[in-house]
């Protein structure tokens, strides 16, 4: 088992310090494990609301608004399942050192964008060169 890592109240990762160091990937690691945890709590509350509101409408327009009410729910309840997902491969990819660079390039993944974001997975020259050669073949 690892010694835990001292990490004060206010750090925040700094570029003049050694790209993904012990107190820098355990930053992220509880960032990443945080947000986790937010998700999977906003989900059991919406498991909760949408069974307690599993009621017999008889009014037709109430009933619409209610289904369609329960449709976002689950489209969000999705969204927030496959964020889940990403977070628990960031975890790894720290587990395995591989956090922090870019999948494509090998290059180091800019520590403001992985504080903004941090599951990113590319660079964010990488992710725009990624998503222009999505729209190009979305186009044809």
């Amino acid at each position: 088992m690892k010694a835990e890592i001292f990490l004060p109240e206010d750090y925040r990762p700094a570029e003049d310090e050694p790209f993904m160091n012990d107190r820098q990937l355990e930053y992220f690691r509880r960032k990443l494990h945080a947000w986790k945890e937010e998700l999977v709590s906003e989900s059991r509350n919406t498991i909760e609301g949408l069974q307690g509101s599993a009621r017999a409408v008889p009014d037709i327009a109430d009933r619409a608004s209610e289904e369609t009410d329960r449709a976002l729910e689950l489209r969000t309840r999705d969204r927030q399942r496959k964020l889940v997902s990403k977070i628990e491969s960031a975890l790894r990819r720290i587990e395995n050192g591989e956090y922090g660079y870019c999948e494509v390039s090998g290059e180091p993944i800019s520590l403001k964008r992985l504080d903004a974001r941090p599951i990113a997975t590319m660079t964010l020259e990488a992710q725009e060169k990624h998503e222009r050669r999505e729209k190009v073949h979305r186009d044809d």
